[in-house]
């Protein structure tokens, strides 16, 4: 395992991205764990923060054919998945693909659809392939969904439920930029227009290695039961209604891999666990209606309260 090319490879995708976005290089190192271990990123925060900027620059950086999905209610199943239309010279049937065939899709504002849209989701985030007509079309790799929506505003939208928030592996929220960091922002040229100049400057052969090889990262039966004991906490922890699911817990487990090969080492520590566990976990809580803390805050303490374990001398 060559830990050198996940360290260069981290190296060239932060520094690329972070031209369109500043200030946010641990978001965007938290977006490359989720594409490194094939899962799926909702970004939640509330307008003009750089969301779907972000999201683009990425797509933009690691290559690779991308969509972007406007969510409205009025949206069907059939405008993401696509349709089967009968051409008239030919005289049969052919299908059109969708935007959900791409390598990357952007879904923005994504608690905008129904319900019955959302759903048309799920089999391309899980099974990497979407039924139509009774046919399966296999989606091509890498496949990543990044959805955006807005958690303030509430008219007009619908809420995923936890099903569908259970299949992103996490949530992230950008925040908002330093005084500094603004500042430059304000005064410096359209990010429209830096971001179209961005670059792609990873392939799609190495984003494969990466993403193949990152399983290899060694994990002690102390770290394993580490992060066993924060997923059983929150299934008895007062205050919430249901705790983490198998598929949180193995979230946990592959970021906490990811997140020490893109650190360099070819091992995993406790540290990598806290670094990853709120943003896989924290969006999987279903929250009890008379607690007064949010799922984040919950976490945080959960994770406070577990013994960290200590290497043996």
């Amino acid at each position: 395992m060559d830990i050198t090319a996940f360290t260069s490879y981290r190296d060239k995708i932060v520094s690329n991205c972070s031209k369109v976005i500043l200030g946010k290089d641990e978001k965007i190192l938290l977006l490359l764990i989720s594409f490194i271990c094939s899962g799926h990123v909702l970004l939640e925060d509330v307008p003009g923060t750089g969301k779907t900027m972000l999201l683009r620059a990425f797509a933009k950086t690691i290559g690779g054919d991308f969509k972007r999905i406007q969510f409205t209610p009025d949206l069907l199943p059939s405008d993401l998945t696509g349709i089967h239309f009968f051409n008239q010279k030919t005289s049969d049937f052919e299908f059109r693909p969708g935007p959900l065939f791409a390598n990357i899709v952007l879904a923005d504002e994504i608690n905008r659809a129904t319900p019955r849209t959302q759903s048309s989701l799920l089999e391309a985030m899980e099974e990497r392939q979407i039924s139509i007509d009774g046919i399966t079309f296999p989606l091509d790799s890498p496949y990543m969904v990044m959805a955006t929506q807005n958690p303030l505003e509430s008219y007009g939208t619908f809420p995923l439920p936890e099903a569908q928030m259970d299949r992103f592996i996490m949530r992230l929220s950008l925040g908002y930029m330093s005084r500094e960091e603004e500042l430059s922002v304000m005064a410096r040229v359209s990010t429209v227009d830096i971001l179209e100049s961005l670059e792609q400057v990873v392939t799609i052969e190495e984003t494969n290695v990466i993403r193949k090889n990152f399983t290899n990262v060694k994990v002690s039966d102390d770290v394993a039961g580490y992060m066993m004991d924060i997923v059983e906490l929150t299934r008895s922890k007062s205050g919430l209604e249901v705790g983490i699911s198998t598929r949180g817990a193995m979230a946990l487990y592959k970021a906490a891999q990811a997140s020490a090969a893109l650190a360099g080492r070819d091992y995993c520590i406790p540290e990598d666990v806290r670094f990853v566990a709120p943003y896989v976990l924290a969006h999987r809580l279903n929250i009890n209606p008379t607690s007064n803390k949010t799922s984040t805050e919950l976490i945080d303490e959960i994770i406070s309260e577990v013994n960290v374990p200590l290497e043996q001398l």
